[in-house]
């Protein structure tokens, strides 16, 4: 067993620029995401060292999401080194090193890894640790013949979770389509500010968090594709709900918007139990002239999110300012078409919203059954041998 090099990005003189395998690289599927490297400097000692072949097996050693790890390495990686957040297994005579990574995935998802790890604050899975944890280990017969079973059935899995992942972009193409196609022939009549009482920014500061408070801060991560997520702001008391809206306080009907990390999402405010936290935007609608829920999917437009683009002069949309906001061309038609095209597009965008979740839904079940599996055949639950 042996753990990684501490990062390098200096040459200490005859070093050379080489991949190297870090925890990102290790999914928690046990399959291995090779497509996103980096290169450190190493020496040709160090190389010698630490190279990856087909047959190990590499392990997370340390962070809250990746600790635990294991991945089995199916081709020589020639020229690569690891990082001191993987430990690399190398196994001895004939131990099948599939065995070995598809047994600790088992113990991972059992939640033995993190038992055993003593979580305090930041877990690491030691080579010392990981070298103790005890190891079944049946004839090589044997062995394979499990490897052999769960590389078929998890390859057949994998298939299908892939396959729905992508019907999920493909949802997900249908209804920004669906959403740009009301908004994209029309001309820009007003600005935004035009269908606003009032464009209100947050407080820059963070809330102060209450852990029983009755109240939520709302983040930018609390507002997706036009939904708010409840549970995703902080929690905050009465007093600190009063004091950042001393601006205005969200009302139903009002648009909540975020103009960084990530910019240009929107929502409706479900309650008017909320405030806002940092990088956050409320839109208070003047109902004489807009229905917030029209304005809100207007926002999900390719023409207002251009707009978003340019004003950053960047690739992608980096922080919308208040004047850019405020200033953004919109298709403001009379109240009744407002109302007849916000029915449409909640009508349309909830059945393909529905058809998200289920297919979200059976990736989720796809994955239990796909380590359940791995647990049965790795502890001797079922007998391979006649399945294979």
């Amino acid at each position: 067993m042996t753990l990684g090099k501490m990062l390098q990005s200096k040459d200490s003189g005859s070093d050379v620029t080489a991949p190297y395998m870090r925890a990102a690289n290790v999914q928690p599927d046990g399959l291995l995401a090779l497509d996103d490297v980096n290169e450190m400097w190493f020496s040709a000692a160090e190389l010698e060292k630490l190279s990856i072949r087909t047959g190990d097996v590499v392990v997370v050693e340390g962070g809250q999401g990746g600790f635990g790890r294991a991945a089995y390495v199916g081709e020589d990686l020639s020229g690569w080194g690891f990082q001191n957040s993987i430990n690399r297994l190398r196994p001895i005579g004939d131990a099948d090193g599939r065995f070995i990574a598809f047994y600790l995935i088992a113990l991972r998802a059992s939640g033995f890894i993190r038992a055993y790890s003593n979580v305090v604050s930041m877990p690491h899975l030691t080579a010392e640790k990981l070298a103790r944890i005890p190891l079944p280990l049946p004839p090589v017969e044997y062995q394979r013949a499990v490897c052999d079973y769960l590389d078929h059935e998890t390859a057949h899995i994998d298939t299908l979770i892939e396959e729905q992942r992508c019907l999920i972009e493909i949802l997900r193409e249908r209804r920004h389509s669906l959403i740009d196609s009301v908004f994209g022939d029309h001309v820009p009549n007003v600005r935004l500010q035009n269908a606003c009482i009032d464009v209100v920014d947050c407080p820059h500061t963070t809330p102060e968090v209450s852990d029983f408070g009755a109240y939520e801060a709302v983040r930018t991560s609390s507002v997706r594709n036009g939904k708010f997520r409840p549970g995703n702001g902080l929690p905050v008391d009465a007093d600190t709900w009063k004091a950042r809206n001393a601006g205005g306080a969200p009302s139903i009907g009002d648009v909540l918007f975020t103009r960084e990390a990530p910019a240009g999402e929107a929502c409706m405010v479900p309650s008017d139990q909320l405030c806002l936290g940092q990088r956050m935007v409320l839109l208070r609608i003047d109902p004489t002239v807009c229905v917030g829920n029209f304005l809100m999917w207007q926002l999900y437009s390719n023409r207002v999110q251009d707009h978003f683009l340019l004003s950053v002069n960047g690739s992608t949309v980096a922080n919308v300012r208040l004047p850019i906001l405020r200033t953004t061309p919109i298709w403001l038609p009379g109240l009744s078409v407002q109302r007849r095209i916000t029915a449409y597009l909640n009508g349309q965008t909830d059945k393909i919203d529905t058809l998200i979740a289920e297919t979200e839904r059976f990736i989720e079940l796809s994955k239990e059954r796909r380590s359940a599996l791995i647990t049965a055949a790795v502890t001797g639950q079922i007998d391979v041998r006649e399945t294979v």
